[in-house]
């Protein structure tokens, strides 16, 4: 998802952790870097028995496997609640919008439909007037 898509102003206005969580979801979540996960665990998998049930080797692949599990975790849940505002922020523009041509509906001696109004703003969360 690029920054325009999620709303932001572009990449200046992201800040550098941002941005390298931004390049790494959109890294590891291809179909690439699967097969390389794939390659690498088909890789690993003879060494296992080479050197067989050697307590030390395991410590440090799962250490390892662990670490970056962590790391990459943190990096997508970064990039999924940017992403989640962007789109409530979109949402909220779209319910302003419409209550907005509501009231206008209203004044232009259409029916009342504040009530309709309240429930609009109400269902997507939208805040008076929000400044975002």
């Amino acid at each position: 998802m690029s920054d325009a898509d999620r709303g932001d102003k572009g990449g200046d206005s992201m800040s550098l952790f941002d941005r390298f969580a931004d390049r790494a979801s959109h890294v590891v979540s291809r179909a690439p870097f699967f097969a390389f996960c794939v390659l690498l665990v088909i890789v690993w998998l003879p060494s296992y028995f080479a050197f067989g049930s050697v307590d030390t080797w395991q410590l440090i692949i799962n250490t390892i496997t662990t670490i970056v599990t962590f790391l990459l975790v943190a990096l997508l849940q970064n990039s999924q609640t940017r992403a989640d505002q962007a789109v409530q922020q979109k949402l909220n523009a779209i319910a302003d919008g419409l209550a907005d041509l509501m009231a206008a509906h209203k004044s232009a001696g259409g029916k009342d439909l504040s009530g309709d109004i309240k429930e609009l703003r109400d269902a997507v969360g939208l805040e008076e007037r929000e400044s975002a």
